[in-house]
Order: structure tokens, then sequence, then C-alpha cells
């Protein structure tokens, strides 16, 4: 049930109006579905970049992914403005994470990322329009998300499992294929899309290094088990592979939405 209030203005300021131009655009013979998808897609590059120009761990912007793909969950994308609720996400995965980014500075880099070169938004009353807008939006994503804000994400877990698969690895083979920064870089993909918040923690984990250690052919020692049964007892074949066709379909989505 929608929470009393929550509708915000589909247009709040002129960043998101670039952006929703920016947008409408692409891929206007496809079916409703599938520009809601790529829609989706290119608002978490956004969170993504600008995650990282303001200088966030991948923790924190992992979580504001999951916010994101979780309030489109339940309410409709024609409803509220995406990259709105992408900047809300963004301040409130702050908080959540313990790495408080200030609203101004949230608000500044999006406006650079639709506006090239401009120079920072003025503290005039379009500015602070959309600084209202960004924390009445926090609101409505907390109502809608019955305040449960806390993620367990599988960074933790790839972390332990490539610790584990390095020991298993002949050493210098370790280091000429760069399994661990390729299964970072798979997992930090695999957020632009909402399987994130269909796999578990562990599963997720276990296919990112299962995928690169694949990509590379290294091979490790056998034995009665599998080595991602032996780091994961009850993740299977099928959901490893259920992982890496979703992260699949997502590297399609990537090149349709160039």
């Amino acid at each position: 049930m929608e929470a009393p209030s929550s509708r915000l203005p589909a247009s709040p300021g002129a960043p998101l109006k670039l952006a929703a131009r920016r947008d409408s655009s692409a891929g206007e013979a496809d079916s409703d579905s599938t520009r809601e998808i790529k829609r989706h897609f290119r608002v978490c590059r956004f969170i993504m970049e600008t995650g990282v120009k303001l200088g966030m761990r991948s923790v924190p912007v992992a979580t504001a992914c999951v916010l994101y793909h979780r309030f489109f969950k339940r309410v409709n994308l024609a409803a509220y403005e995406p990259y709105l609720v992408a900047m809300s996400c963004l301040y409130l995965a702050g908080k959540v994470e313990e790495q408080h980014i200030r609203t101004r500075d949230i608000i500044n880099v999006s406006h650079r990322y639709f506006n090239s070169g401009s120079a920072p938004l003025e503290c005039d009353k379009e500015f602070w329009d959309l600084r209202d807008s960004v924390v009445q939006c926090e609101l409505v994503i907390l109502r809608q998300l019955n305040f449960q804000v806390s993620f367990e994400h599988p960074h933790k877990y790839l972390l332990h499992y490539l610790l584990s698969v390095k020991s298993l690895v002949n050493r210098h083979a370790w280091y000429r294929t760069p399994v661990a920064e390729t299964s970072w870089a798979l997992l930090r993909d695999f957020y632009h899309g909402a399987m994130c918040i269909h796999h578990t923690a562990q599963h997720i984990a276990i296919a990112m290094v299962y995928l690169a250690i694949n990509s590379y052919g290294v091979e490790l020692p056998d034995g009665e088990k599998q080595w991602w049964q032996v780091l994961c007892d009850d993740v299977t074949k099928a959901d490893i592979d259920a992982v890496i066709s979703d992260l699949l379909q997502l590297y399609d989505m990537e090149a349709k939405c160039i």
C-alpha cells in the first residue's frame, strides 16, 4: 500500500529534466518492459558514476543501487522521477553505511553529470527546491521499504572466497591472471540490474569468482567436492548458472543502451 503524501513532482529540477530528455530518445520501438529495464540500467549507471565522483566506497554505492531497485519493485516507474530517486538513494545509503554525503554535493555532482562543464548551482530557489525534493524523496523511500534499509552484500563473501581460491591456485598462475580484479568488476556491474535483489549474497559472490576463473582458464585442484561447494555448502551449479545468465543478459542490455 502506498504511503500517504508520497507523490513527487516528475521533474523537480533542471538537471533531472535534461535526464528525462536524454533517456526519451532511446528505444522507442521497444516494449514498455524493455524500456523500463533500459531506463533502470541508465539510472544505476548514474548512481555508480556519481558515487565514484562523490568518493563513496563500494558498499554504500551498492546499497544505493539496492535501495533504488527495491523501491521501484514496489512502485510504478511513471509515478516517480527515477533520477531524483537515485539522488535520494545515494543520500540515504551514505547514512545507512556511515559515509555521510552532503545533499549539496550530491546535487552539484548530479548537475555536472547532466550539464558537463557547468558551474555549481547557486543557492537560489531552484537549488533549495531540488534539495527539498531529495529530502522528501528519502522519506518516501523509507516508507515504501518499511524502513528496512540494511542489506547483506556479497562483498565480504567475495573477499573471503578470493582469498580461499588464491590459496588453492598456483602462485604464478594467480598473479598472471586478474581473477580478483575481474571478480570485483563483475560484482560492480551486477548492481546495474534488479537481479542483485533476487539472488543471495553468497551465491552472487561464488558466481563472480566462478565466471572470472573460467574466463581465464585457471585450474583448481580436484577433490571430493567442487571448490565452490566447499566454500558455500548450499549453492548448486544451477544457482551459479542463474546468476551468470542474469549478468550476461545485463551485458546484452548494456550494448543496446549505448
